[in-house]
């Protein structure tokens, strides 16, 4: 009779613990040496910017005036200010808030349009002066328009005089100082980002007998989506935040846009109208906010469906 050995025993592996998702879990140090510090810097960068907008909105939400009262966050809740601010027939909000929306919203469709254009140009076309000319629109971006204050006033002086409609107080001469700057790095990014679509759909286009035209609408634009949202906003952004050229053309209360208008209540040394102010900024920044939620979904959209459709 035969007697059959055991088979001896084989090395176990160690047993590694996993979480409920089924990953491997590690000890805890080694997280945070590894993938936990990334998580602490981001709570501490998130706490840095929301901390100022929670302070404004304290501020905004507290009628007392001043903002030694708001040290304490939200200790006192009341629309006292959004009530003052709106009921100061000298310093018409609403008509501030209409007066924003309809310059920032016309010179940045514009803007967009035209940037959209000269790059186009500079990016299909050749021509004498090609690249002279995109070298001069990046370099005229070094000198601020801030350089410019007293020659638009003088020219604007002169020309109300004889066209009204776009001299001081106008939103149209202010519309057309803010286009005079519309060219420039916008184009320059906006060139870049044409440069990525490919030159044989303009060609198959042509030889089923487009015309420029029927190429730029029909199917750069579609497939160029993201960048028109990023200039739109950024333009957006900075028109309805711009103080210095506004201050300077809008001389009527009643034509202020709302960075100008605001002001005044802050103007004056001792006052007593942060609130008020803060209230004002609150719903000043809500456009941008929206405007910014509703692009968001584009840019991303764009940057799918220019990659399928090409």
């Amino acid at each position: 009779m035969t007697t059959r050995l055991a088979p001896a025993p084989q090395p176990t592996a160690p047993v590694r613990r996993t979480n409920k998702r089924g990953d491997v879990s590690m000890p805890l140090g080694r997280w945070f040496r590894e993938k936990g510090w990334r998580h602490a810097v981001a709570v501490l960068a998130t706490v840095f910017s929301v901390f100022p907008l929670l302070y404004v909105l304290s501020a905004a939400l507290n009628s007392s005036g001043t903002m030694a009262a708001s040290n304490a966050l939200f200790s006192v809740v009341d629309f006292g200010n959004f009530q003052e601010l709106f009921a100061n027939e000298e310093r018409p909000f609403g008509r501030w808030f209409v007066n924003t929306m309809v310059i920032a919203v016309v010179t940045s469709a514009l803007t967009v349009f035209l940037g959209a254009l000269a790059a186009y140009s500079f990016s299909r076309m050749r021509f004498r002066g090609r690249r002279g000319g995109l070298l001069t629109l990046l370099l005229l971006q070094m000198f601020p328009q801030l350089l410019t204050v007293v020659a638009i006033f003088l020219l604007l002086n002169y020309l109300g005089g004889i066209i009204p409609a776009i001299g001081l107080g106008s939103s149209l001469g202010l519309i057309m100082v803010y286009l005079g700057g519309a060219l420039g790095v916008n184009t320059y990014l906006m060139y870049g980002f044409f440069n990525t679509v490919p030159q044989s759909l303009d060609e198959s286009a042509r030889i089923d007998g487009a015309s420029h035209v029927q190429v730029f609408f029909k199917i750069i634009l579609p497939l160029v989506t993201p960048i028109l949202a990023v200039v739109g906003l950024l333009a957006f952004i900075g028109i309805s935040s711009e103080f210095v050229i506004a201050s300077v053309v809008l001389t009527d209360p009643e034509s202020q846009t709302l960075a100008v208008g605001l002001y005044s209540y802050v103007a004056q040394q001792r006052s007593e109208n942060w609130g008020v102010f803060a209230a004002g900024a609150v719903l000043a920044a809500v456009p941008v906010m929206a405007l910014f939620l509703f692009l968001q979904r584009y840019i991303a959209s764009g940057l799918t469906a220019g990659g399928v459709k090409g």
